[in-house]
């Protein structure tokens, strides 16, 4: 039986290309821990955000992984990928820049269904209250705007679309994660989580591409 270890010294094909500004950075992080160069970097999608999967980046012992992880030797780094993630991060590009790192990925998560979502309801009125008296004034320092498309009842999950400013911006995914999401549970009762169905690519400074 073969280790997932072995895997990536018998398999060709590369599933993501990773930058060399990305392995230098993501080389030099893995020395910095205890375990060093029996880490690999475990990449995986944890979900998906409006238009965009949200991933997940860890480093893990190669020793323990399982069969069903697909490991890829990057010229001294090990990118570890879940089986069920390959077809959805094939062909996508791990990049560093400034100070952070990005993942360009050509895939995209299956659009959402929206057709069952409630627009009226007492979580409606929550919700629409605290966009007019709280989240959109707060917002509008910044020229943008967030508008409720509908709500889960079910689970308590607001689908909400950015305007504005806010779309294409490349900190709208924070705002609307951290601090809407946030100011949302905080005052209306019923709200879980905020689901992000803007379309960033369609506005002024789109960073998605």
């Amino acid at each position: 039986m073969t280790s997932p270890l072995q895997t990536d010294e018998l398999v060709l094909d590369e599933i993501i290309t990773v930058t060399d500004r990305a392995r230098t950075k993501l080389i030099e992080l893995r020395d910095d821990e205890p375990e060093g160069s029996t880490l690999g970097l475990r990449l995986s999608i944890s979900g998906s955000q409006g238009i965009d999967f949200v991933y997940d980046l860890e480093f893990v012992p190669l020793a323990t992984l399982p069969l069903s992880e697909q490991v890829r030797n990057h010229d001294g780094l090990r990118v570890v990928i879940p089986s069920n993630d390959v077809n959805r991060l094939e062909g996508a590009t791990l990049d560093y820049e400034h100070d952070g790192l990005v993942l360009r990925n050509p895939n995209k998560p299956e659009p959402l269904k929206l057709d069952n979502l409630s627009t009226e309801g007492e979580l409606v009125d929550g919700v629409q209250a605290a966009l007019a008296n709280e989240i959109n004034p707060a917002l509008a320092a910044h020229g943008g705007f967030v508008e409720l498309v509908g709500v889960d009842v079910a689970d308590g999950t607001v689908f909400m679309r950015m305007g504005g400013g806010c779309q294409g911006c490349a900190m709208s995914r924070m705002t609307m994660m951290q601090g809407v999401q946030a100011m949302l549970r905080e005052s209306v009762d019923g709200v879980t989580r905020v689901q992000d169905v803007t379309d960033h690519a369609a506005g002024e400074n789109p960073y998605y591409s």
